[in-house]
């Protein structure tokens, strides 16, 4: 349903004492090509980006959402995409400049961008650091060409390598994205692509195992994956390698070094807020008495007019007390420190005994650790294997048996 403004500030049904940090996501969802293995709301380029227009609409869409979060700081800014490297770094110059006028951003705000080695150009990173961006998240996914020729990539692996040096010369924090348990990967495979992306010590790695989601091309034509026996085994080798070169898992896909994990995605695990701008992009908003989940129009031309109109929303709802607990966990249960009782009570409104059944039965299954001297719930080792089977102890109907 669709609601607007008076329809998310009306009385509900929570109470929160303090409302959480807020950040704002911006979706720019043009690439060069779709990759098989690709479920997010990315559009293969037919012809030049409407960079312009586009920019208009994040504009509009930008200034119709400010009532909803007036007097609220930005802690972090993440330009996700697709492939935003796409974008001039005059354009990126824009949004921020329009963000900034708009917001006001924390002095230490990080404002991250997502690019592709395929669309490195020398010098273009130095002039998105010029522009305002403060951390590089760099989709590598692997510095092998057949495992980038497998995966449908664009970029290959000198690209991919360029990429980086570039990076780490004109960023102080960057990330390498990297994928394991591709199509044929061997074991020895993944060590040479850790050992590329390790010799370039990077502030932050991360890495995710390829998984084969609905809707998409490798949906439709499965290619052979690694068992899971196999991928297990890989797992173990980044764990073990990233350790000796200083890297801290602090997520289940996350490693980084002291001082650089990323901000903004600690938010989401945090449960804090995000304004989600630009189009299909998801927002999650909280008021003193409720929390409201946003969905931006999906296809780009259709977000644009929509914008440009002032509806940029797609639909809006809010989130039901009994879905609060399952989602929080969803996201604080991805933290190997895993979270304080009293962050759970000040991010959802509910009081600490909702969860008290479920965090029983983690416990008991050896998923769960509730460590009373530090005043942590965090996940085992075990839970952090089997984290799926972890979070849905959370859901609604599983919660209430």
């Amino acid at each position: 349903m669709t609601g607007g403004v008076a329809h998310s500030l009306r009385p509900g049904t929570l109470q929160f004492a303090a409302l959480p940090p807020l950040a704002l996501y911006v979706h720019l969802p043009w690439c060069l090509k779709k990759c098989p293995y690709c479920d997010f709301n990315s559009h293969a380029t037919a012809g030049e980006v409407p960079e312009a227009r586009y920019l208009d609409a994040l504009r509009a869409d930008l200034e119709a959402a400010l009532p909803l979060v007036w007097g609220r700081r930005v802690a972090s800014v993440f330009i996700g995409g697709g492939t935003p490297s796409l974008f001039s770094p005059e354009g990126i110059a824009r949004l921020l400049g329009d963000i900034r006028a708009r917001l006001p951003l924390a002095p230490d705000a990080e404002i991250t961008l997502e690019a592709n080695p395929g669309t490195f150009e020398r010098e273009r990173f130095k002039a998105f650091r010029a522009a305002g961006v403060t951390r590089l998240s760099i989709g590598v996914q692997s510095f092998d060409d057949p495992a980038l020729q497998r995966i449908g990539r664009v970029h290959d692996a000198a690209q991919a390598r360029a990429a980086v040096a570039e990076a780490r010369e004109a960023f102080d924090t960057f990330n390498i994205d990297l994928m394991y348990a591709l199509p044929g990967q061997s074991l020895s495979a993944l060590a040479a692509d850790l050992d590329v992306a390790l010799s370039y010590a990077p502030p932050h790695l991360s890495i995710y195992h390829l998984t084969v989601e609905p809707n998409t091309v490798f949906a439709l034509r499965p290619p052979a994956l690694p068992d899971d026996d196999l991928a297990s085994d890989m797992l173990d080798l980044i764990t073990e390698r990233t350790a000796a070169h200083g890297l801290v898992r602090y997520e289940v896909s996350a490693f980084a070094r002291p001082g650089h994990r990323c901000a903004h995605n600690l938010n989401y695990w945090q449960f804090g807020d995000y304004l989600g701008l630009g189009a299909g992009a998801h927002g999650k908003l909280s008021f003193p008495h409720r929390v409201l989940r946003q969905v931006r129009w999906r296809e780009p031309a259709a977000y644009m007019a929509k914008a440009l109109a002032g509806q940029a929303v797609s639909n809006e709802y809010e989130v039901a007390a009994s879905e609060l607990p399952f989602e929080f966990m969803l996201n604080a249960l991805r933290l190997r420190e895993g979270f304080q009782p009293a962050r759970f009570v000040e991010r959802t409104g509910l009081p600490w005994s909702s969860v008290q059944t479920a965090l029983a039965q983690a416990v008991k299954r050896g998923l769960l650790e509730d460590d009373q001297t530090v005043g942590r719930v965090r996940p085992t080792a075990r839970g952090f294997d089997f984290l799926s089977d972890l979070q849905a102890l959370f859901l609604p109907a599983a919660a209430s048996r």
